[in-house]
């Protein structure tokens, strides 16, 4: 339940419910209010949850400053008797797409330092108007009732790094506003990352159609009304198309599928968008866009004779058999 904006904060054993039983949790912290707050309530929760808690930080070094952040973040640990490590992002850095190879990088270190130190959990500061951010974005690319749910509170990793890891975001019921107000209440220092308000990033530029939404009526309690009951819809939708899909007479290796096109064919719309997304993500190494299998499945649906390609993936469709195989490389033209 989003508690609204100005409201006290939830006790600290309401905040973490839910990880009492873990091994060892590793709170990501990068100075800001946000994550700062996160590392208070934690080092108050620890004390009667008996869980151990470090912490870390990481160092994109895409910024003069970032690196005496995270040491200003190891000194606060330290004054609390916390662990913490400086996880350094290090290589060349890409011209394009930077935000989301810093997000990649960032849970790849994480990942990585959890599994070293022996940790099961990664906390995140994710709060609800972080909620309420993603759910619009997810809203302008057209996503389905599975993206539209937003960010869960508790979720497996989903990256190679973080095989067997719980990525957990308590803080989705506080307003962001309410953060700041604790840290400035406890009288704790903070960093504010100017990179949050570049318009040249895309969450910037979503913060200002954001403002202009609330205004109208669509403000960060409609967003997280909207992500909580397309989460309830998905937690009832899920496991059952899932079972759809797994009594399927198919056949699956490293890269291919194949199946009886009469039982691919008879699944609902929305089964079989989520198999061919899951088919071709898995056989061409990405997922495609949502609309691109939308648009498979009506070609499917008016003429099962089909030949196709999507994201590197060959389709084939007959009266008798849908098959899913890696698509044959171009041979290069000849040089004239």
């Amino acid at each position: 339940m989003l508690s609204p904006a100005g409201a006290p904060l939830p006790d600290p054993a309401e905040i973490f419910a839910g990880l009492e039983r873990s091994s060892g949790l590793v709170l990501a912290v990068s100075g800001g209010p946000d994550s700062t707050a996160l590392l208070a309530l934690a080092d108050r929760w620890r004390r009667a949850a008996a869980v151990p808690v470090s912490v870390a930080t990481v160092d994109h070094g895409l910024r003069a400053e970032s690196r005496a952040e995270a040491e200003a973040v190891g000194a606060l640990c330290a004054a609390r008797g916390l662990a913490h490590a400086i996880l350094t992002w290090a290589g060349e850095k890409p011209a394009t797409g930077l935000p989301a190879a810093a997000r990649e990088a960032r849970y790849r270190l994480l990942g990585s330092h959890a599994l070293a130190i022996g940790a099961d959990t990664i906390v995140t500061a994710h709060h609800a108007d972080d909620q309420a951010e993603t759910v619009l974005m997810r809203l302008t690319r057209g996503s389905g009732p599975a993206g539209l749910a937003g960010m869960a509170r508790l979720s497996p990793a989903s990256w190679p790094e973080g095989e067997g890891l719980t990525l957990a975001r308590p803080l989705l019921c506080v307003a962001k506003a309410d953060l700041v107000g604790f840290c400035r209440a406890e009288a704790l220092s903070y960093f504010e990352d100017a990179t949050n308000a570049d318009e040249a990033y895309r969450r910037p530029q979503l913060r200002q159609l954001a403002a202009v939404l609330a205004r109208e009526g669509l403000g960060r309690a409609e967003l997280n009304r909207l992500a909580a009951r397309a989460a309830r819809a998905e937690r009832a939708l899920g496991p059952a198309i899932a079972a759809m899909i797994e009594a399927l007479p198919a056949q699956r290796d490293a890269k291919a599928f194949e199946a009886p096109s009469d039982a691919v064919l008879g699944l609902p719309d929305e089964a079989l968008v989520r198999l061919l997304s899951t088919e071709v993500a898995r056989i061409g190494g990405a997922a495609p866009r949502l609309e691109q299998v939308e648009n498979l499945v009506e070609k499917l649906r008016r003429n099962r004779a089909l030949a196709a390609t999507l994201g590197g993936v060959s389709i084939k469709c007959d009266a008798k058999r849908l098959i899913l195989q890696p698509q044959n490389p171009r041979k290069p033209q000849a040089s004239a």
